[in-house]
């Protein structure tokens, strides 16, 4: 009897040490963090599936390597100090460090780790910064913005009244009788230096968002169509200027008077950017904002907005100059070529209108302003609640090849195909996407951005993966306006461009019409 009650505990003791190996093999297969078992020496043991995706490689190609070959170099001395502290304390650690991806960029990681006397083996989580990283940046971007448009409103404020001293003076100095021709000519020149002044303030007020605006409902597309004369003489003859206006276009409530001046410094801000001329293209849509933009905007709030855009073939922006493009007297012209004050005004005019701006840009290709401004006759703060439902009927589950350049945005496309269901297959450049390709692997759609490191864009991708595949459908994708296709391009594949930045309804509906089309 005793023995058949220690083999039933024995059993039970099995099925019990069978039970947590299953629970521990199926979290391991299948965290989204990234779980590493490692010696005691660095040597990677075990690799957890999720390395593909926060750091490109297979598990296979990490197993048996040593983890001095992947973490940052400036970060191994304090990763080796943790290892050693980790041993020695026989206790749980919490650090940072940087691991490199195999495209060769660093990615932020947070790690756990614990040491295992008995088996004499570190384990490892670590978990993806890279989004809560960029997430923080935004933040503090709009509070430096914030920051400093309370600092120059105030100024311009105790500004105003320096020059309302000053004009005031100049303008009963001109009354006065007797006043001789040489001294009226000083006063004219000082009283036209004010008056300027007081024009300066006015623009920064606007940046401030303390400029005096008058909302209205207005129709978008009317005020662009009745300023298109006024811009086509401004800008000159060797800027083509072109409209892609929404017949459907919602009407926008915000001040419409300082929607045309921004129009206009949208408009000069291009020329200045095409010196030897090129093509400008105005665009209008109706757009939701939805929480995932919302969630890596902040401050935008998910709702209904009318959108301008702006797009010019000009020089382009490097994220760098792009990042502070809106900062007040910030400017990449020559001395004398503008104040660098016209993105700023049209910022704060977004901002007090509780609408949106966002720039776009590539070196050497173009840029793109957009500015949202909030549609007429819906509650900015309210958003549609039915998409998940709508989605439902534009899951899918063929195979795509995602081409993307910006590891960010590849990383927010895989796994908005994912969650629709799709097979996703990535490449970083079309070098990398012709390789697959001419494989035997089965791709029903090619999803690739336009604008490309190397000398193959995504429209000539499209093109030659089609010759290659002529079953092959094609989805393109673009940061420019659907409207503008860069460089004078004239191409079918751009019938079907997506603009970035798309709402997964909006993905989803594309890809169910192109691939059941």
């Amino acid at each position: 009897m005793v023995h058949e009650d220690d083999d039933r505990a024995r059993t039970e003791q099995r099925t019990d040490r069978d039970v947590e190996n299953e629970i521990n093999r199926r979290i391991f297969e299948t965290s989204l963090d990234l779980i590493l078992v490692v010696g005691r020496q660095g040597d990677f043991i075990r690799v957890s599936p999720s390395v593909r995706q926060i750091l490109g490689y297979t598990p296979e190609e990490l197993v048996g390597c040593n983890g001095v070959d992947f973490v940052h170099p400036t970060d191994i001395e304090n990763t080796r100090t943790e290892m050693r502290l980790g041993r020695r304390g026989r206790e749980m650690r919490n650090f940072d460090c940087r691991y490199v991806h195999k495209n060769g960029s660093a990615v932020p990681l947070s790690w756990t780790g614990v040491w295992s006397e008995a088996e004499q083996q570190h384990f490892y989580i670590g978990r993806d910064m890279t989004e809560r990283e960029a997430a923080e940046a935004r933040i503090r971007h709009a509070q430096r913005l914030e920051a400093v448009g309370q600092l120059t409103g105030g100024i311009a404020h105790d500004f105003n009244n320096l020059l309302g001293v000053i004009i005031g003076s100049l303008d009963l100095l001109t009354e006065t009788d007797g006043l001789a021709r040489s001294h009226q000519e000083l006063v004219d020149v000082a009283l036209n230096a004010a008056l300027r002044g007081s024009k300066l303030t006015k623009q920064l007020l606007a940046f401030a968002r303390r400029q005096s605006l008058d909302p209205e409902e207005f129709d978008v597309n009317e005020r662009v169509a009745q300023t298109l004369d006024l811009l086509r003489r401004t800008l000159g003859e060797r800027v083509v200027v072109s409209t892609v206006l929404s017949p459907e276009l919602a009407p926008a409530f915000a001040d419409a008077s300082q929607f045309d001046s921004a129009l206009v410094n949208l408009a000069i801000n291009a020329r200045d950017a095409m010196p030897s001329g090129g093509r400008l293209v105005i665009e209008t849509a109706n757009q939701q904002l939805d929480d995932g933009y919302a969630s890596s905007n902040v401050d935008v709030t998910p709702g209904r907005y009318v959108m301008l855009a702006v797009t010019d073939t000009g020089t382009g922006m490097p994220p760098e100059v792009a990042a502070r493009a809106f900062e007040p007297f910030f400017t990449t012209k020559e001395a004398g070529g503008g104040s660098g004050l016209g993105l700023s005004m049209i910022y704060g005019y977004a901002k007090q209108s509780r609408g949106h701006i966002k720039i776009y840009s590539e070196p050497g290709r173009g840029t793109t302003v957009r500015l949202y401004l909030p549609a007429a006759g819906g509650d900015s703060a309210r958003h549609q609640q039915d998409e998940p439902a709508r989605l439902s009927s534009t899951m899918g589950g063929e195979r795509i090849l995602l081409v993307e350049d910006d590891e960010g945005m590849r990383t927010i496309a895989l796994r908005q195909l994912h969650s629709l269901g799709y097979q996703v297959v990535e490449a970083e450049n079309a070098e990398a996407a012709l390789r697959i390709l001419r494989g035997d692997q089965k791709i029903d759609l090619l999803f690739s951005d336009v604008v490309m490191p190397g000398d193959m864009t995504g429209d000539e991708l499209s093109r030659v993966a089609v010759a290659l595949r002529p079953d092959l459908k094609t989805l393109l994708t673009s940061g420019f306006a659907s409207g503008a296709a860069q460089n004078g391009t004239q191409s079918e594949d751009f019938r079907t461009l997506l603009s970035k930045p798309y709402r997964l309804v909006d993905l989803a509906r594309r890809l169910r019409e192109i691939l059941e089309g």
